[in-house]
């Protein structure tokens, strides 16, 4: 038996850190959208494998026998690739998925909140359609840019490395941070942590991929 984990989520770590601590034989991998991903107890390789067929023959050459799909949410071509590979090398094939999201009491589930569930980063940048407010974006820098088409708001940026170059946007702040550890900000709003949210009396966002329980991102004003 040996194991290859697709990473890049809490879920992923704890799973490598129960492999590592009952001595089962597994490999980490991480996409590498990350400068300095998290340390893992397992053997770890970063970056892709080449499209299915890359991820087979590695698959083949490594002589993995399961293979675990415990990527975020967003990372639909990755798991796409992981059902053609494991279909064509025979390989079992575990998703790991989050359970989807609900306000919890104490949490969302505050008197006056206003939560809007959006399908897609599409539909939250037209969402925020109206006068400037103050945006915050906890979706990683992959999607900033569709937020440019309302370039009328300051948007506090949550991001887990530095940006390389400016953000596309014309007004932003930017934190870095790594979840999922709650944290917040001045005033109405907000905390957030890998599945879950919490905003009070703030219009928020929350998006829901089609072909997955909501990822940990979201988009709110205060």
């Amino acid at each position: 038996m040996k194991v290859l984990i697709l990473g890049g989520t809490t879920e992923a770590s704890a799973l490598a850190r129960a492999f590592a601590e009952r001595g089962i034989p597994a490999l980490f991998s991480y996409a590498g959208r990350v400068a300095k991903p998290r340390p893992q107890p397992l053997p770890t390789r970063v970056g892709g494998f080449g499209g299915v067929e890359g991820l087979a023959a590695f698959l083949e050459a490594e002589r993995i026998t399961h293979l675990v799909d415990a990527t975020h949410p967003f990372a639909e071509q990755m798991s796409r690739n992981a059902v053609a590979a494991a279909e064509r090398t025979g390989t079992a094939l575990i998703a790991l998925t989050r359970p989807p999201w609900e306000p919890q009491p104490g949490d969302c589930g505050q008197p006056g909140d206003r939560w809007q569930r959006v399908a897609d980063i599409e539909t939250a940048v037209a969402a925020l359609t109206g006068p400037p407010q103050r945006v915050l974006l906890a979706i990683g820098r992959m999607h900033l840019a569709a937020f440019a088409a309302q370039p009328q708001h300051h948007y506090l940026l949550r991001l887990v490395d530095q940006p390389d170059s400016p953000p596309p946007l014309p007004r932003h702040t930017v934190t870095v941070d790594r979840g999922p550890s709650p944290w917040r900000a001045t005033g109405r709003c907000c905390a957030s942590t890998a599945s879950s949210a919490w905003c009070a009396r703030t219009p928020a966002a929350r998006v829901r991929q089609p072909s997955s329980p909501p990822p940990a991102i979201w988009a709110c004003r205060w």
